[in-house]
């Protein structure tokens, strides 16, 4: 296949991109080496086109004889404030929408899109008495007295963990989880409109080597090593307690080139987890242990636009497209750590 990456020398592009070179296929690759994700010198990706997903020339270029768009061309992070909403907008809707249109114009149909297990907001839990339910937004001034479990929206009971499946309630709760939902739901329209076909890869919380550091849009993993090389106890806020599920970067990228290769028809969402739950407290532990650097530090602090529980159910890509991940965890905070 000849395939365009976006965002191609990006933390997850450049694992996909070399994932799309080792099984053979025509790469063309394009980004625009914005600021707050590369600090400092950019990486080197052979035959980089710098080029932003917003200009419609650039894009075109790019586009040029192409058979599939792997579109991972993103502003990440949950946001700093509101402040941070018109460039979520622009960059990941407007953005998406210039690509889009451009798809059309050169008569590409086929996409895969780089969305997030975000659009979910909490996720599911399991009621004793109503079954699985989807947890409201949690108060602030249940939040701030330490109370941070989300009840039963209908019986304010307890709840227990359960994994949430593709076809369950969207909920976005911050500016980067609104955009991504709204990259779907763009690309589901011009689905709808040229006959293309969609893979929405909603991708869990990716770690792994090449994580970017020291900015404000970091992910978790990222941070508490960030703090244990400076010789600090990583700071894990509420308890500690939130359920995530953490999966490797190799991982993703396997899935995404699969999903390139055998996705050909209709618009389809997969989740993109390794399938165990873990919590925050664990992978702080861990890269403490793997580092070792002190242990974490447990704040009690939260922050508003935070889900406390998100895991994945993968099943259908691994029945649809025969994919499963391969890295374990203590094998992967190795690799992050080295």
């Amino acid at each position: 296949m000849r395939v365009l990456l976006t965002g191609a020398a990006g933390f997850i592009g450049q694992q996909v991109h070399a994932c799309l070179l080792e099984r053979g296929h025509t790469t063309r690759t394009l980004d625009s080496l914005r600021a707050d994700v590369h600090r400092g010198a950019p990486p080197s990706v052979p035959g980089l086109l710098v080029g932003d997903v917003r200009d419609a020339v650039a894009v075109e270029e790019a586009l040029t004889g192409v058979d599939v768009v792997c579109h991972l061309a993103a502003k990440v992070g949950l946001g700093v404030d509101v402040q941070d909403l018109p460039d979520y907008a622009d960059s990941n809707d407007h953005g998406t929408a210039v690509l889009l249109a451009a798809m059309a114009r050169g008569r590409v149909n086929r996409l895969v899109l780089a969305s997030s297990m975000v659009v979910y907001g909490e996720g599911l839990g399991r009621c004793a008495t109503h079954g699985d339910v989807t947890p409201g937004p949690r108060a602030e001034d249940a939040l701030a007295a330490g109370r941070f479990e989300p009840p039963c929206p209908l019986c304010g009971s307890d709840l227990a963990p359960a994994l949430v499946g593709e076809d369950a309630r969207l909920d976005p709760r911050n500016a980067y989880a609104a955009s991504k939902l709204a990259q779907e739901y763009l690309a589901s329209s011009w689905a709808r409109v040229t006959g293309g076909s969609v893979a929405a890869l909603r991708y869990h919380n990716v770690y792994g080597p090449g994580m970017p550091r020291d900015t404000p849009y970091a992910g978790v993993a990222a941070i508490f090593l960030s703090a244990l090389r400076r010789g600090e106890a990583p700071t894990v806020f509420e308890d500690g307690g939130q359920r995530r599920d953490f999966v490797h970067v190799r991982d993703i990228a396997a899935a995404t080139v699969l999903a390139a290769e055998r996705h050909e028809h209709g618009v389809r969402a997969f989740n993109v987890g390794s399938g165990i739950p873990r919590t925050v407290g664990d992978l702080a532990a861990a890269l403490a242990t793997a580092t070792g650097g002190p242990a974490p530090r447990v704040s009690g602090d939260y922050r508003l636009g935070d889900v406390r529980h998100i895991t994945a159910d993968s099943s259908r890509l691994k029945s649809e497209l025969q994919w499963s991940p391969r890295v374990e965890f203590d094998k992967g905070v190795q690799d992050l750590v080295e």
